[in-house]
């Protein structure tokens, strides 16, 4: 997809930003033997990754290309509502709005296949110097 490149944790982790729009975000991970504990289901610290990662794409879509928005992680909760082995998640963000500088966001965590909820979270972010504007700042 277009817009941002992959950090190095998402190379890691494997997980792929699959849409990205004004307020909302979506990526998907295929569940592989690094991402389950050690009762052989995903890990809650690869769901709370996608949770957060996900909600911080849904506050900091772009207008301009070529250009970003940041934003930093002040609050997260979150519930774990299932468990899930092996096959594909996908992880929605959603902005639900805020001041110029501090935003919330809502998350969610279900199975591919079928729609099944595995977790939920809401989160308080802060948007970094510049990323308050939707056109962002030069990368």
């Amino acid at each position: 997809m277009k817009g941002e490149p992959a950090s190095g944790f998402q190379t890691l982790l494997g997980y792929t930003l699959v849409r990205w729009d004004e307020g909302v975000a979506e990526v998907e991970l295929t569940i592989a033997p690094q991402h389950r504990n050690r009762g052989g289901v995903l890990h809650g610290g690869a769901l709370m990754t996608l949770l957060d990662t996900v909600m911080g794409f849904a506050a900091t879509h772009c207008t301009v290309p070529g250009h970003s928005r940041r934003v930093v992680t002040l609050s997260l909760s979150s519930s774990f509502l299932g468990a899930v082995a092996e096959g594909t998640v996908v992880a929605r963000g959603t902005l639900l709005g805020g001041g110029r500088k501090i935003v919330g966001c809502r998350g969610e965590v279900r199975r591919k296949d079928d729609g099944a909820l595995l977790a939920s979270a809401e989160g308080m972010f802060k948007y970094s110097p510049g990323s308050e504007n939707p056109e962002g700042t030069p990368r």
